[in-house]
């Protein structure tokens, strides 16, 4: 059922008038620790800027940034395309590396595990493995899914989407729907239970509320967290970037062994990053465009859809469609790729904005894993015509947190990159390093959850007139 945050939030104290952000960014100082976000996909990286982002977890090259004292970088992990074995093996390996990296070099760290802010991912398996390879089984689990760019919000221990002006309760929405990571409960309590398979019982589960955050704030936090039993689960509510202050700044004064899973809103906070305004056409194309923009959308739920279909009919740009089944089915997929990257170069020489994108109809397998496998197989094709490119587009825009992270890393060859900042809210843009297929490309990781309608209309338009 649907209401609105204005009447969700009418018997709840209004946030005080306090910035925070200060006293934050001075525990971090004190701290001398390094923020790892490691991130399930590209997305992560929607509330944060002049940040690194890395797509390979070696002990050496996490050694280098730690060695740097890199206050905060994200290791892109790409885990929710995964088998749950597989994903489950990559935190361990990463905890593992974390640990060994910081006894080599002295710098101690914390870690946030970035996922999805209407909770598809593996949870709580993946949490679990990152803390055994991190040798710590006994932390608190702390969950803070909301997403305050996208209008994810968590409210009396209920976690909701916003469409316009109205709040749905996120199991009630399309992303419950999930052929992967489907889920039935909105209460985050009884989201916990189920999740687990009732290992953790709702009841057991810690909750800091929004009022305990606006009227006893920061200690309170910390005095609760401090009092959990070891492996206790605790969720935050958040409606406004205050609640999130508070929760940070009582966490960082914490003396016991604690893990994050949360959306994006809460890094920057933790981090003490202060807002930052959107970016500028200047600062996203630093010379005239002398081909045009690729855009590539291989994310499925409705909202993609729509803001596919709004920009194909509201632009002039180039569009081909993929169309899954014959994907899967074709003799020679190589072939296929070679001939559309063949005809995306040439709309790109004739400056002329192209759409990549998959045919709109999902194609799933028998179980989770089975759909997992055909989405990794249509997501390997895409990033196939990408690498075969010779034309760099004038920017690239991949819409999804799957297409995104593996255009990244198997289409564009990422190693690393820099976080620029974001051109909406919640949409990060990245330049790519030296090492990539187009160095210094404006990359812009548009998740598949985020925007109205007209959003990515919105920005082709905002970077075809520069």
């Amino acid at each position: 059922m649907s209401t609105t945050l204005q009447q969700l939030l009418q018997d709840i104290p209004p946030p005080p008038d306090e910035d925070l952000l200060s006293q934050i960014r001075q525990k971090v100082k004190e701290s001398s620790q390094t923020i790892v976000v490691l991130d399930d996909d590209p997305t992560g990286t929607q509330t944060v800027y002049d940040v690194p982002v890395l797509t390979e977890w070696t002990t050496e090259i996490i050694e280098a940034e730690f060695q740097k004292a890199t206050p905060l970088f994200f290791i892109l992990t790409n885990s929710r395309s995964l088998p749950i074995r597989q994903a489950n093996q990559l935190a361990v390996t990463i905890g593992q590396n974390l640990t060994e990296a910081s006894q080599q070099t002295g710098r101690n760290f914390f870690v946030i595990s970035r996922s999805d802010s209407t909770l598809r991912g593996h949870y709580p398996n993946e949490v679990n493995a990152l803390l055994a390879g991190m040798q710590q089984g006994e932390a608190i689990r702390i969950l803070v899914p909301a997403f305050l760019e996208g209008g994810r919000y968590t409210i009396n221990d209920t976690h909701y989407v916003q469409e316009g002006d109205e709040l749905i309760p996120v199991g009630e929405t399309p992303f419950a729907q999930d052929k992967s990571f489907g889920f039935a409960s909105s209460n985050l309590k009884d989201w916990v239970a189920e999740k687990t398979d009732g290992q953790v019982k709702a009841k057991d589960v810690v909750s800091l509320s929004l009022s305990d955050l606006r009227q006893k704030g920061a200690a309170f936090v910390s005095e609760t967290l401090n009092s959990c039993s070891p492996n206790a689960t605790c969720i935050v509510n958040a409606a406004h970037r205050y609640d999130l202050e508070a929760f940070a700044l009582g966490l960082l004064n914490t003396s016991v062994p604690v893990i994050c899973r949360t959306a994006a809103s809460i890094v920057p906070v933790v981090a003490g990053l202060a807002p930052q305004p959107l970016l500028t056409e200047e600062q996203l194309l630093r010379d005239s465009a002398s081909t045009g923009g690729l855009i590539v959308v291989g994310s499925y739920v409705p909202k993609s859809t729509a803001q596919l279909e709004h920009l194909l009919q509201h632009t002039a740009a180039q569009s081909i469609k993929l169309d899954v089944n014959e994907v899967l089915e074709y003799a020679d997929p190589e072939e296929l790729a070679q001939e559309i990257a063949r005809q995306v170069d040439q709309f790109l020489t004739d400056k002329q904005d192209t759409v990549l994108y998959t045919s709109r109809d999902l194609v799933s397998g028998q179980d989770k894993e089975e759909s997992l496998k055909i989405g990794q197989q249509v997501s390997a094709f895409l990033t196939d015509v990408i690498r075969r490119l010779n034309v760099a587009p004038c920017y690239l825009l991949a819409k999804g947190g799957i297409t995104s992270s593996d255009t990244a890393t198997k289409g564009l060859g990422i190693k690393k990159a820099n976080v620029l900042g974001q051109i909406l809210p919640g949409v990060p843009v990245w330049t790519l390093g030296s090492e990539s297929k187009f160095p210094e490309l404006t990359y812009i990781v548009f998740p598949g959850n985020v925007g109205e309608e007209d959003s990515i209309t919105k920005v082709v338009q905002q970077l075809k007139t520069h």
